[in-house]
């Protein structure tokens, strides 16, 4: 399972669902490794006199990293109370500015940005309009980073999604959403480009791709929270959601000795703008 939708989501509803718990976002989703972003700024060679757009910046887990390097960075998020969560969070940054808007409905009034960054949020971007727009707001030269969680699973370990396939079907019969996580050393071994987003076509170089193990452990309860600020369960009615959620987190305590892991790559692709 991953939070990334099998079919395009309507980027209009972003803000809406995940705006309904940007607390709960902010406290469970995954962070970036450090070395991520010592990749990132070797790469492009982003550094503080540097200009930096995040599309997406949701409650500013990524955009914290970023403002550590001493860049500029111009947020952009859509939904308004993770917003309001990210100013909050990045206050004591006086080089941050977020901005509340869809990235198609942005006014860039004429900026021009060296690296473009998208933590986890790209696939909620129109791609007929994004890609080129990307192109547009970087200075010649500039660069597209797009970083994702890629959910796996290590051979013999215990994985939620396998102990808990019966209450999904239970609860969601039918749902081609659901699935098991491939291997780390699968995603590996294929990973590469852009990903599985859509291809910018000639707008964007050779892309250099980097990967970073990260793990998550949680008890059921915790690990039913996380669930709950993804898109996939987030969309679910209520009284589907929570029923699966409580089973979910009882399943965990009772077989899994109230101990779950949510093993990730965490993914950077970095490619310079064409001319």
């Amino acid at each position: 399972m991953t939070d990334a939708p099998q079919t395009r989501p309507n980027r209009h509803d972003l803000g809406r669902v995940f705006d309904e718990v940007p607390e709960l976002y902010d406290r469970v989703r995954p962070g970036y490794p450090d070395e991520l972003f010592a990749d990132l700024g070797a790469i492009t060679g982003m550094d503080e006199t540097s200009s930096v757009l995040e599309v997406g910046c949701g409650t500013g887990q990524a955009t914290r990293s970023l403002a550590t390097l001493g860049c500029s960075v111009t947020a952009v998020e859509p939904g308004a109370d993770m917003a309001a969560l990210a100013r909050r969070r990045l206050a004591s940054f006086p080089h941050v500015d977020v901005e509340r808007s869809t990235f198609e409905e942005w006014d860039d009034r004429g900026r021009r940005f060296d690296v473009l960054v998208a933590a986890q949020s790209w696939h909620w971007v129109d791609p007929s309009t994004g890609w080129q727009r990307a192109h547009d707001v970087l200075s010649p030269g500039g660069w597209m980073a797009l970083l994702s969680h890629v959910v796996v699973r290590r051979p013999g370990e215990p994985e939620v999604y396998a102990e808990t396939a019966d209450l999904h079907e239970r609860f969601c019969p039918g749902d081609p959403a659901w699935g098991h996580p491939p291997l780390e050393d699968e995603v590996r071994t294929t990973d590469e480009g852009w990903g599985p987003v859509d291809d910018p076509g000639g707008l964007f170089g050779p892309t250099t791709v980097r990967s970073y193990p990260t793990v998550q452990w949680f008890d059921g309860n915790g690990y039913a929270d996380h669930l709950r600020s993804l898109s996939l369960y987030r969309r679910l009615d209520r009284d589907v959601r929570e029923p699966l959620l409580d089973a979910i987190a009882e399943r965990i305590r009772s077989r899994l000795g109230d101990r779950a892991s949510r093993r990730y790559l965490t993914v950077l692709r970095v490619g310079q703008r064409a001319k």
